[in-house]
Formats: C-alpha cells, structure tokens, sequence
C-alpha cells in the first residue's frame, strides 16, 4: 500500500457552520472526482440504496453522486469493472465433526464436503478472456481439496470435478475424503485451492474447524461435551441409509423449492426450536437453547428458505422412536421426525421422495413406534464458509487469498471524530476499509486488527440539510491492486436528532456499528424469520402406511 499520496480530507459538518461557508464547500465537492453510476453499483449495490427524502439531505444512490478524494496509489479501485455486479463466490459446505478410520478402513467423511462457485463475475472473467484471444481451456475452473496438513501436491488431494447447475452455479464434492488414525490432531481444517486452465491460482480456501470423533456418543451428553450438541439456530444435515449400506445414502435436499432425497448433493438446513405455536404454520416464537429430544423444531432450508412444518424431533435406536427420550441431540445421533397433525406420521424417504410414513405402534411398549428405514435420519452439524470478492475487469494475476475476515467492530469517540476498530483474520497493510464507496483513512495494527477513521455523514450526502433518518452503508475491504472483499457487516449513521435505538449503540455520537443485521449476542426469544417460506407438507405414501391387522396379529403373537 502506497504512503506517498495526498492525505484524504473529510468534509465535516457542524451547528456552527455559516452557510457561505456550506455553500462554499457544497461547490468543492461538486468539482471533485466523483463515482459512476456504474462504479457506484458495483461497491454498492442498489438494493442498499436510501429512498429518495425531499426533507433529507440523503437523496438516491446513484442520483446524488458519491464524494471520493482517494489516495493516487487506490486509482485502480475508481474504476474497478464497469460491470455493476460483478462478484465472484466460492462457498464450501462441511460436515463439523469427521469419524476417524482405522486401520485399513477408509471412512469417508458423511456428508461429503461440496463446493460451489456462483456470482457473475466468473461470467465477467471469462468475457474479458474470451476478448483477450484466450481459448475455452483458460478460463475453465479446476480445483483440488485436501487436508490442511497434507502436502499440496495433486496426489495427495481430491480433484473436484465441477458441474454446472440450473442456478448457473458450478458445484463439486469430495466424495472419498477421510482421516486416517495416522493422523493424531483431535481438529483439522480442509483446504481448496482453485485453479484457472492456465493454472493461475485464483486462490487457497479454508475450512472451518473439524472436529475428529472415533464413534457418535451413544451417552447422555451433557454442557462438558457442548461441541458435541446440536443448537438451535444452527446448521444441520440430513442422511438416511438403507440397510446401513454406504452406496444407498440419501441426503435431504431441496431442489427448486422442493423436498427430495438425492443421491449426490445435500442441503444445510437451519434447526429452530420451537417454542410456542401459534395459529398459522409461518408464525411462531423461536427460542434458543440446545435441541432435545421431544422438542418441536422446525428445518428450514439455508439457502432458499424454503421450510418443512413443525415437527417433533425423536430419537431411534434399532427402527423404533422413543417418545420419552429428552437427552440432548447428539452428533449423528439417529432420529425421526414426528409431524403434529399426526403422531403416527413421520418423515420419510421413498425412493427420490420425500413422504409421509405412517408408523405402526409398539403391541408392547406404548412409548416406543416402529419405524421403516427411510423414516431414520442421522444428523449432523454442519458449516457453510462463503468467500465473496470482485476483480472487475481488471482480471488480477495474484490469488485472492489469504482472504480478510471480520469478526467484530468496535467504536470509539463520536461526533466529528470517531474511530472504528476491526477485529478479524488475515489482516495486511495492503488493505483499506470503505464505507459504502467512501475509502476510509486505514492503519494496519496487526494481522487481526484495522483501525480506521470513520468518515463523516456528509460524504454520502447531495447536499447541506440536517440528516433525518437512520443511514447504514456496508463495509469492505479493498486491496492496494483494486480486488475487492466483501463482508457482511455494516456501519450505522444514526441522526442525533433522534433518541438512541432501545437496542443499544456500539458508539458515541452518531455513528454505530452493526454486521448486516446479526446481532451481538442472541435473545432467548425471537420472532419467525421473515425470509423462511409458506412450510411444505409431505403427501402420505399409501404404501407406507399401517400395517394390515392380520400382520399386528401376527407380530403380537411372535412377541
């Protein structure tokens, strides 16, 4: 990162300010270098953009224009890619815990980790080669995943093998990965890395943390095994196994706003605990908590929020549910999903389908069901990392990683002079922080801290006139070659005309810091989220239901 350029000088406005002076400078900013609307699109999409307030000093986006005074050595990033959206993705999804082989067994990790590529930057990348005179082999995308301790030569890493989706995503899995009881770590992490038909790297990708079990605990777990437990909130997946055979697993997926059972990719759902059920199937009350046996929850897909009905969550053991179980759900931990209009019906599998199964009662025990195999799911915990960047047009020759992350923000001062501190990973000094498309004066700290210089309100402004209303613009990083990272965090104006927000600032004066609507810590009660669809119930499948009498007759006497 350059040092060598002129300082950034905020505009900042305050009570004492005459209005000569206001006009004065209104008419500097009018003359400085100012974004596109197509520059403007690209660091900040429309969809964030404030409706247009004749009383506000805030018009529209694109309308108003954006004040930039940037440092010479940050030019690239004025005009990073006339493309208005031009991201690019790459999102790997994994199971949290993996069972360690043994000997000359290879247990393959279930669900095997998948990646996907998606964004129309990778379309904008491959138009720009195509102009270049570059043939359909360059611009193809190849990958390799292993494990982070493994070397990162081809031999000791799966190829992944990407094919295109109706969404027009590229999607891959690494369907033979395990760890070996070679390997003594308890966590590990897996790494991507990506290549261009050139092999250019575009970049190496990390994991989340994986955590290295022997067998699923069949003991009552307990808060010394928290790792262990599944929360409510959090991302499950789920798979069935016919007669325990490996070559007939079937995951839980959605595809195009349905339930099915497939063969080769999976789907994270979000598990809810359901606290209190209300009249209709959208509205509920959530609550918070570990996911016990016996509890309604509900599985909403992460992705399209696309949801099943309340159900009732049990566990199984030998193809029964037991219905006085109310230990913790455990790490691949097997179970069965009771629906509440009908405690005989529960969640199951039938071929490609995903039905209704009528389950046949116990003749001995009243608290134990009879199950058929497609009704046994096991459940596991999993993660979704997704990494977004935009090169534009400028097609960068470096990889994009080591990729920047935030994990907190913290304000200090208010007014006309507040400092933003950023906590996170894979920090450099060839990054600077914008706020929307205001580049913020940037100090490196360490490779987990940026401090920053919050820039005034006034930059985003088209005018003068006293704020009115709450401004958030979301923040990123941009390195010194104009790549781009975004994140899911934001930054908050808040006027001072109004009171504080009951829920607290992160600041003094009138800024705060926020992350893109998640919130610093989770209540213990909260409303359905407004994202998850009209729930889908099952048909029942008449060939799964209850058995005929004559057969209840007959297992009553052979019991």
């Amino acid at each position: 990162m350059s040092e060598d350029g002129p300082e950034e000088r905020l505009l900042l406005l305050s009570a004492g300010t005459d209005m000569e002076e206001l006009d004065n400078e209104e008419k500097e900013r009018k003359d400085s270098p100012r974004f596109s609307q197509a520059d403007s699109a690209l660091l900040y999409p429309a969809s964030l953009s404030p409706a247009p307030d004749p009383l506000s000093h805030l018009g529209s986006l694109l309308a108003g224009g954006w004040d930039r005074r940037a440092d010479q050595s940050y030019q690239s990033c004025q005009l990073p890619g006339r493309e208005a959206h031009a991201d690019q993705s790459v999102t790997i999804l994994h199971a949290k815990v993996a069972q360690k082989s043994y000997g000359n067994e290879k247990r393959f990790f279930c669900p095997p980790p998948c990646v996907y590529i998606g964004g129309p930057g990778w379309r904008v990348m491959q138009n720009h080669l195509k102009a270049a005179g570059h043939g359909d082999a360059v611009y193809r995308v190849c990958g390799f995943l292993c494990l982070d301790n493994t070397s990162h030569s081809q031999a000791d890493a799966y190829k992944l093998m990407f094919n295109e989706q109706p969404n027009s995503r590229m999607f891959a899995s690494a369907k033979s990965l395990f760890i070996s009881d070679q390997d003594k770590r308890k966590h590990f992490c897996l790494l991507l890395r990506l290549f261009l038909g050139n092999r250019q790297e575009v970049g190496s990708f990390q994991s989340r943390m994986i955590k290295v079990i022997s067998k699923p605990s069949q003991k009552r777990q307990s808060m010394k095994n928290a790792d262990l437990c599944i929360s409510s909130c959090s991302r499950v997946a789920l798979f069935n196994r016919l007669r325990s055979q490996t070559v007939s697993t079937r995951y839980l997926s959605v595809d195009r706003g349905a339930f099915i059972a497939s063969a080769k990719q999976w789907t994270a759902f979000t598990i809810m605990l359901v606290e209190d059920q209300r009249n209709d199937h959208v509205d509920f009350v959530l609550s918070e908590g570990f996911i016990c046996y016996g509890c309604v929850v509900q599985l909403v897909c992460s992705e399209s929020g696309v949801a099943l009905p309340p159900m009732v969550i049990r566990k199984v053991n030998k193809q029964h549910a037991f219905l006085d179980v109310d230990e913790p759900v455990s790490q691949l931990h097997k179970c069965a999903f009771q629906f509440r209009h009908d405690p005989n019906a529960y969640l199951c599998l039938s071929n490609d389908n995903i039905v209704q199964h009528l389950a046949s009662p116990s003749l001995t025990d009243p608290l134990r069901v009879g199950l058929n195999d497609g009704s046994c799911w096991t459940i596991i915990g999993v993660e979704v990392v997704e990494f977004t960047f935009n090169q534009g047009s400028s097609c960068i020759l470096t990889p994009v990683t080591p990729f920047p992350f935030i994990c907190g923000l913290e304000v200090n001062g208010g007014g006309h002079v507040a400092m933003l501190e950023i906590y996170g990973e894979n920090f450099s000094s060839h990054l600077k922080v914008w706020f929307g498309n205001s580049e913020a004066e940037t100090m490196f700290k360490s490779p987990q801290s940026l401090l920053c210089v919050v820039p005034d309100i006034s930059v985003f402004s088209d005018g003068w006139r006293c704020l009115r209303r709450v401004l958030t613009v979301p923040l990123a990083l941009i390195r010194s070659d104009g790549l781009i990272y975004r994140t899911s965090f934001s930054f908050t104006y808040t006027p001072e005309i109004k009171p504080p927000p009951s829920r607290g600032t992160s600041g003094g004066g009138n800024r705060e810091g926020g992350d893109g609507g998640r919130t610093a810590g989770r209540r213990p009660v909260r409303n359905h989220p407004s994202g998850v669809h009209q729930s889908q119930l099952p048909p029942v499948h008449t060939e799964l239901g209850r058995p005929q009498v004559g057969s209840m007759v007959e297992l009553f006497q052979r019991t």
